[in-house]
């Protein structure tokens, strides 16, 4: 304490010659100066000041002799200086998030990973229209055909522990133009009349290319300002291309164009992709170095940290919980794309030439939900939501079950997707608060793969039970994976402030 009041007094000159007489004041009220051994035990203590002691003598030597320099001292709690600086460092942190216009290339990468998402929803949607003429042109049934969503599993599966790799050693430019690479050699194969075989591979490299570019967007949209309604529009640019590709492919099959010809429009697409992704992301790394949350990424994408993420990963519950909700959502709703033609012409003896355009409908609700409803989502609460999307959603496929006409299937589909159109990216924000940043990346791509890879699994049991059973087994496996939603969604963590 004596060495402290010393720094605090000793302003003018660390040896003073003549130092005034401090008056003391005693129980007899008489004022005399200290005696000279105290001065010595005073000066014997401020030579043995230690550093932090130093520092402090420093400052406070310093705001004595230039009073206006007391502005620039920490402020009182409560006082104008401190609500002032605190709004200030408020201000300054919103400015370090990253948003559509900050930095100012993310517009264009906003627009990619729309583009990106256009792609991918086209891809998911074709098969369920051109299913029927697939099987015409190669002579085979449900379960055969049904291999094209095995082996786009399998590309999903591989893509859980490549995506975080590629990306750390490669970059997000990169490996985005690797990605769309195996999109261009998928479609292509399947565009030129290959054999079946080929078809099934060019399939697997289809889902590969997705889960990989589907992963790295869906970060990078969780991660901006308002990601919710973000990740709205993006996973609503899946449903635009989900709406339009039936309606394409039915249009070309149904006036005698053969059915592999629509996937010269996606080829397009994949190609136009591949070099404006390049370009887009060209200098994320350097960009996000400058961002908080891209400096913990890559503070924790040393060596010997990264191997050990996606193990981290898999162990986080909300990783597993995640990957079995999105696994059934994306069950159901490929199934009910991929089926539902088949369900209405066996069933209902519909015309393939019409009711090709019920999936068709079934896409544009999806679309519709995320752009309209992904706002009144966020208000609510996603997790609330969810289950109240999950809710309707069982509704309406029970009547999409029990309604004996097409008419009044087709707009229960369509109302159908709608309600589960905001489900994923409401999702996919709830899973981003929950996880810890250093694992988002991997455990969303973990996630993305399983979840799509029951978008393969469903449609392939569902086909195989068709081929003894009939296309109606299409809505118990439906209102089961709902089921599993409901039950993997209610055991997830309550939402908290992810601790960094």
């Amino acid at each position: 304490m004596a060495a402290q009041l010393a720094a605090l007094f000793d302003v003018e000159s660390s040896h003073p010659t003549q130092p005034p007489a401090a008056v003391r004041k005693h129980n007899t009220h008489v004022a005399s100066s200290p005696i000279d051994h105290e001065l010595e035990d005073l000066h014997l203590n401020t030579s043995h000041l230690t550093s932090n002691d130093q520092a402090l003598s420093r400052v406070s030597r310093s705001s004595i002799q230039a009073p206006s320099d007391l502005e620039s001292l920490p402020p009182t709690p409560g006082t104008p200086n401190s609500e002032r600086n605190h709004h200030e460092s408020e201000s300054t942190a919103a400015e370090m998030v990253q948003s559509i216009s900050n930095p100012p290339r993310n517009k264009w990468r906003f627009a990619s990973a729309c583009l990106m998402f256009l792609s991918n929803g086209m891809s998911d949607s074709a098969p369920g229209a051109l299913i029927p003429y697939m099987e015409t042109n190669y002579h085979i049934g449900y379960a055969i055909v049904s291999l094209i969503f095995v082996a786009n599993a399998a590309g999903f599966i591989l893509a859980a522990p490549l995506t975080h790799l590629m990306e750390g050693r490669y970059g997000r430019s990169r490996t985005a133009i690797f990605c769309q690479a195996l999109l261009v050699a998928g479609f292509l194969i399947t565009a030129c009349k290959s054999p079946f075989p080929a078809v099934v591979t060019s399939f697997f490299l289809i889902g590969l290319g997705v889960a990989i570019n589907l992963a790295l967007n869906n970060v990078f949209l969780a991660n901006l300002v308002n990601g919710t309604e973000i990740l709205g529009i993006g996973h609503g640019s899946y449903g635009v291309g989900g709406t339009i590709a039936p309606l394409i492919g039915t249009a070309m099959a149904s006036h005698g164009i053969h059915w592999s010809y629509f996937y010269f429009i996606t080829l397009s697409l994949a190609t136009f992709n591949l070099f404006f992704a390049g370009w887009a992301f060209k200098g994320f790394g350097k960009e996000m170095s400058i961002m908080p949350t891209a400096t913990l990424q890559r503070t924790t994408s040393a060596p010997a940290v990264k191997k050990n993420i996606l193990a981290k990963a898999l162990k986080s519950r909300v990783t597993l919980l995640g990957a079995i909700f999105i696994f059934t959502y994306q069950g159901a709703e490929v199934a009910i794309s991929g089926w539902i033609v088949s369900y209405l012409i066996n069933y209902r003896d519909g015309d393939p030439s019409h009711v090709g355009y019920v999936s068709a409908g079934f896409w544009a609700g999806i679309t519709i939900g995320r752009f309209v409803l992904s706002y009144p989502a966020r208000r609510l609460g996603e997790k609330v939501a969810v289950l109240v999307l999950v809710a309707g959603a069982i509704a309406f496929q029970i009547m999409t079950w029990l309604i004996p006409n097409i008419i009044g299937q087709a707009v229960t589909v369509s109302v159908l997707g709608l309600l589960l159109g905001p489900v994923y990216p409401c999702a996919t924000v709830v899973f981003n608060r929950l996880l810890p940043r250093e694992i988002q990346t991997a455990s969303l791509s973990f996630i993305s793969a399983m979840g799509s890879s029951g978008g393969a699994v469903a449609p392939f049991v569902t086909g195989l039970l068709s081929q003894s059973l009939g296309t109606v087994v299409l809505h118990p496996i439906c209102l089961v994976l709902y089921g599993v939603m409901v039950a993997s969604w209610c055991c997830l963590p309550k939402m908290a402030k992810r601790s960094e």
